[in-house]
């Protein structure tokens, strides 16, 4: 019955040990967006040149070593559930006592954890 138990027991500290990305969004708009059929459909701008409407945000918390093109693919992905036509205003930051350190070139995103929030746009 021990036996059963720690193997319980071990396989519940493995399963719910850290996971690589956290998706979350909020939507702000009161009007409905249908969704888009697939994540290519949500365009990455760094500044939109056109008129627009934010509608909501997205945030996706990752561990350093994520390559930013999947992080950037969970926010095009949860932005075409919202209903988005492009992303745009990336932030980013460390989370967590790791802030505290200087960031450093060599590895990825240099810190254990980071934050990236986008805004889910809809062109007018």
């Amino acid at each position: 019955m021990w036996k059963n138990i720690l193997i319980a027991l071990f396989l519940t500290f493995i399963c719910s040990a850290c996971s690589l990305y956290q998706v979350s969004s909020e939507n702000i708009s009161s009007d409905y967006h249908p969704p888009k059929s697939m994540a290519g459909d949500v365009v990455f701008l760094e500044k939109s040149d056109r008129p627009c409407e934010v509608i909501g945000y997205v945030n996706v918390n990752a561990e350093r070593r994520q390559l930013f093109s999947e992080v950037l693919e969970k926010m095009k992905r949860e932005a075409a559930i919202m209903g988005g036509d492009a992303i745009t205003d990336l932030r980013s930051d460390a989370t967590g006592q790791w802030k505290r350190l200087p960031a450093q070139q060599i590895i990825g995103n240099a810190y254990v954890r980071a934050n990236f929030t986008v805004s889910v746009i809809i062109f007018k």
